[in-house]
């Protein structure tokens, strides 16, 4: 499984990636996460606000901080 965290580097985009750390944690899931701050890849999914959440190349989440409980139940998908 890859998730990719997209965003510029802002505060949002960081507590996102930790709680997608804390998601893979305690699923116990092997994932390989990925912090994507290149604008051209971002927009290249169709992102226009970020903080944004990929799963296995699927946009799940975009312009909003995921509490860790609903990453958790987007990965066991």
């Amino acid at each position: 499984m890859t998730i990719k965290v997209l965003g510029p580097g802002c505060k949002k985009c960081k507590m996102l990636l930790e709680h997608v750390n804390e998601a893979i944690e305690k699923t116990g899931i092997e994932a390989e996460v990925v912090k994507v701050e290149d604008m051209a890849e971002i927009v290249s999914y169709g992102v226009m606000s970020t903080p944004a959440l990929v799963i296995d190349e699927v946009v799940v989440s975009s312009g909003k901080i995921l509490m860790t409980k609903d990453i958790v139940k987007l990965i066991q998908k």
